[in-house]
């Protein structure tokens, strides 16, 4: 598979991210807004300074996308990143496009000065959280309940290019 463009969202792709997401929830059955109301409430987020969108592109077709958000932090002099959304489309997974969509997230806001990372993924999600921690996030929460998890990793973590410290294989969003 060749590797997707990957770059960073204008407002101009509001509605192609909501689409993205509207599929994404219904894939997991969640409760979700339509497509156009989440292309509606993106256009107006995207424009914003604390905002990071990215998508995945091969041949004019959007494969995946990352959704992030920056906070102030009193722990750090730059915010503090939160990935809210990761998506790659279903028959695309395995591919690498999560990673490439997570190493730009991750240049882009690093570039912004966020010097951290945080991810909630449900605990029983396992091949998704395989996925994280093989590129260098790590679970802060003990737990044995089904729970969100927090998971938190450096955003200077090496690119797919390098080696990370476990090569577990999953069916996650890669």
């Amino acid at each position: 598979m060749t590797a997707p463009a990957v770059r960073r969202c204008g407002v101009a792709d509001a509605e192609v991210l909501g689409r993205l997401l509207f599929d994404f929830n219904t894939e997991f059955e969640t409760e979700t807004d339509s497509a156009a109301v989440l292309a509606e409430r993106f256009g107006r987020l995207l424009p914003r300074e604390e905002v990071v969108a990215v998508v995945a592109e091969s041949a004019g077709s959007a494969q995946g996308f990352a959704f992030l958000t920056l906070r102030p932090a009193i722990w750090f002099d730059g915010p503090v990143a939160q990935l809210e959304e990761l998506y790659v489309v279903p028959p695309l997974r395995d591919g690498g496009i999560g990673t490439a969509l997570l190493d730009e997230a991750r240049r882009l806001v690093r570039q912004a000065g966020a010097p951290e990372m945080h991810i909630n993924v449900d605990e029983v999600d396992t091949d998704t959280r395989r996925f994280y921690e093989r590129h260098g996030f790590r679970n802060i929460e003990d737990g044995v309940d089904y729970r969100m998890l927090c998971y938190i990793g450096s955003t200077t973590w090496p690119t797919s290019s390098t080696s990370s410290p476990s090569s577990t294989s999953s069916t996650s969003p890669t």
